[in-house]
This record gives structure tokens, C-alpha cells and sequence, in this order.
């Protein structure tokens, strides 16, 4: 079963938020503890109305076809659409924001 790790406080009960999240990690590894503070620190600082679901996939492996999960940890981003997908431990913020559409890449001299 499915279970959301994070609420943003600013969604009104009975509303869909304007961002939806999945963390697909694999149990408590270093790297994805890493992943899932990294996220957060993102979030809180850079969305206003948004929810993270975290899915452990030693838990349910089931679900990892559904996004088509291939590496982890893998963040999803549910909406708004597009689906966007980023592999790894997301310390490189940049590289997140830039992911999840909330920054311009900055193009290279």
C-alpha cells in the first residue's frame, strides 16, 4: 500500500495538489536517505503546493512497473505533465530544478 511521506501544508484537504511526487527507493541505503533529504530541502524551498509519496521497492517491487522504474533511487514527477523521471541521489540541485522544469539549463560557452 502506498503511503505518502510528505504533505505540503499549503494543500487544502480535498484538493490535488499543483505538484505530485514519487521517490522510488530501495530500503534505508545511504544513498537513498540522501535522496529523500535532498528532495525535501527542494521542495520546502522551491514549491508552494506539492506531494511526495516515497515507495520502497523492497516493499513492493510490484510498483516499479507502473513508472517503469529501471535505477534508484528515481524520482517521478506525476504532475503537472509531463512525466519527468530523475536517476540518482539528487544532491546536484541544479541539475533537480532544471528536471523538474522549475529553471532554464544554462547553456554552456
Amino acid at each position: 500500500m502506498k503511503q505518502p511521506a510528505t504533505k505540503s501544508k499549503a494543500t487544502p484537504v480535498g484538493a490535488v495538489p499543483v505538484w505530485q511526487l514519487r521517490l522510488y527507493v530501495a530500503g534505508h541505503t545511504p544513498k537513498s536517505m540522501t535522496a529523500l533529504a535532498n528532495l525535501r530541502k527542494i521542495c520546502e524551498e522551491h514549491l508552494k503546493d506539492y506531494e511526495l509519496e516515497v515507495i520502497d521497492l523492497l516493499k513492493q517491487p510490484q510498483l516499479a512497473k507502473g513508472d517503469q522504474i529501471l535505477a534508484i533511487p528515481t524520482l517521478v514527477r506525476q504532475l503537472p505533465t509531463p512525466i519527468k523521471k530523475i536517476i540518482g541521489d539528487l544532491s546536484n540541485t541544479e541539475r533537480v530544478l532544471v528536471g523538474l522544469n522549475l529553471r532554464e539549463a544554462r547553456k554552456k560557452e
